[in-house]
């Protein structure tokens, strides 16, 4: 599948595989399979129509305040048409998802395959062992071919996704393109320039920069009504508090084996007692105690964060690309990590090419699994990202020197988050470097390079544990990772006094964080063999 692009490619595959239909109806080819349980659908290895009879999966997905509905979308309604498998999503919104997704599973009525699911590896696990998500291992040889050639080509794809036992509950995003692996520090140069300040350089510089923002007026509209920093807010199920891991690495912490993991002299350490946390937490409460921070950051929706970045009212916050803001691009700048008290300055926060962990994933109830994995497989090719990131040749991009980009009148149409599933994150899908032209423009590569210098030697994905320990490691983050959310929280808001810090400390030890580390000390051993 991994063709070069040529106009209207989809719309010649759809006459095609229509065509390989009529010719091919009844029996079977010798690129097509009947598996030996389930439905007996034949399912075609290579070509399309992946199933000669119609075939129709239901979906439970994620969707962000951005897009519109996914039925609506061309990717779904082209590659319906050349494939021959329909989908039917239940759409669940970004705030609440994850409720939603527990009780799909506590109540054991799943859908045929979770899209844009943001599983967790402890969740897959979990998950996989009790028979409520099919192993894929096997299938990938046969119906994946695009994500298996991914898989060959970068070998921590295929190591960050598989557990000890060897199996495969769940595909990621793979993002090739490094700067969609990292969220930037935006900060409004149009307010610098009327205040005549520098870019903030240290931590003490960025406060300075905010106290400025908050006071003089950089809007220049007379009302004390600019927000001079933002976050996202949580998404709550030990996913972490952002503004914390946006700002933890001028503090000395990293975020290795996707938890609040130093790494030193192959040492695990987990942070979150620490001294250098309580720093950090202490810097955060001094912004929010004097109105720098937003008070809204730990409680607004997704689309008012948006809404936030797109205002121009917003001094500093944090995101992958420019997008939500981009009619107004060119009042903000992305900055390098800010260096901290004790001269650390790490661009701590990223994501490792196999993005977005758990992004698609077949359950057990599926009669279709082989189709389903074909269906899904076309997203790891260029061809299939373009689609799903482009829409429409013609209608909605033109291809210059080979590279996809937006129609200039589509662009003004505003409508361009609302034809595709990538907008809000988390799909599963191919990122290159030539599907990426709306999301790394020059400005994103400016601010890339700014972080570039103080990215880690590597990065470590989380690591796939074997089903017991997974089992250990998931009692134990649920409650420490709740109690260290909230009471993070709560010393940030000054709900909390930092007197009561070694209280804090005590009860993370009680909560056997001791344990959890020398877990994952294991898992980084194991993965350094």
């Amino acid at each position: 599948m991994d063709k070069h692009w040529r106009r209207n490619a989809i719309s010649a595959m759809i006459i095609l595989g229509l065509g390989l239909a009529g010719c091919n109806s009844g029996a079977g080819t010798a690129n097509e399979a009947k598996p030996e349980g389930g439905s007996g659908t034949a399912v075609s290895k290579n070509g399309y129509p992946i199933v000669q009879e119609p075939v129709t999966l239901k979906m439970f997905t994620r969707i962000a305040p951005v897009n519109g509905p996914f039925k609506d979308m061309p990717v779904f309604q082209d590659y319906g048409k050349l494939s021959n498998v329909q989908v039917e999503f239940t759409e669940a919104p970004t705030d609440g998802f994850q409720e939603k997704k527990n009780l799909l599973f506590a109540s054991n009525e799943l859908p045929d395959a979770l899209y844009r699911s943001g599983l967790t590896p402890l969740e897959t696990i979990r998950y996989g062992t009790a028979g409520q998500l099919i192993p894929l291992e096997q299938l990938i040889d046969d119906y994946a071919p695009n994500f298996k050639k991914l898989m060959d080509q970068y070998p921590e794809i295929r190591s960050a996704i598989t557990t000890p036992e060897g199996h495969i509950y769940a595909l990621p995003a793979v993002v090739t393109l490094g700067s969609a692996r990292t969220d930037k520090k935006w900060i409004n140069q149009a307010w610098l320039k009327k205040l005549n300040l520098e870019e903030p350089v240290t931590t003490d510089d960025l406060y300075n920069v905010l106290v400025a923002f908050r006071d003089k007026d950089p809007n220049g509209n007379g009302k004390a009504d600019e927000i001079p920093m933002t976050a996202r807010a949580s998404s709550g199920s030990g996913q972490g508090i952002p503004v914390v891991t946006m700002m933890s690495g001028s503090f000395g912490l990293d975020q290795q084996l996707g938890y609040n993991i130093n790494l030193t002299d192959d040492k695990v350490e987990i942070w979150m007692g620490s001294e250098q946390n309580k720093e950090l937490l202490l810097y955060l409460n001094k912004l929010y105690s004097e109105e720098l921070l937003d008070p809204a950051v730990f409680s607004h929706k997704e689309a008012e964060y948006l809404a936030k970045q797109a205002s121009g009212n917003t001094g500093f916050f944090f995101d992958q690309t420019n997008n939500p803001f981009l009619e107004i691009a060119d009042q903000y700048t992305g900055i390098a990590p800010l260096e901290g008290p004790h001269g650390d300055r790490l661009q701590s926060q990223g994501a490792p090419i196999a993005r977005d962990f758990g992004a698609f994933a077949i359950t057990s109830v599926n009669k279709y699994p082989e189709a389903s994995l074909r269906w899904i497989d076309y997203f790891y090719s260029e061809e299939g990202s373009t689609l799903l990131r482009f829409g429409r040749e013609g209608e909605h991009y033109e291809l210059k020197d080979g590279i996809p980009y937006y129609n200039e009148d589509f662009l003004k149409s505003g409508n361009q988050a609302k034809i595709t599933p990538y907008a809000g994150g988390g799909a599963p899908h191919l990122i290159s470097e030539k599907v990426a032209s709306y999301i790394n423009p020059l400005q994103v590569q400016e601010a890339q390079r700014k972080l570039d210098p103080f990215m880690p030697e590597v990065r470590y994905a989380a690591p796939m544990f074997d089903e017991q320990t997974a089992q250990q490691v998931n009692i134990l983050r649920n409650d420490i990772d709740k109690y260290y959310e909230e009471q993070s929280t709560k010393f940030i808001a000054g709900a909390l006094s930092f007197d009561k810090w070694d209280e804090f400390q005590a009860t993370l030890k009680k909560l056997k964080i001791d344990e959890l580390e020398q877990l994952y000390q294991e898992a980084y051993d194991k993965m350094e063999k």
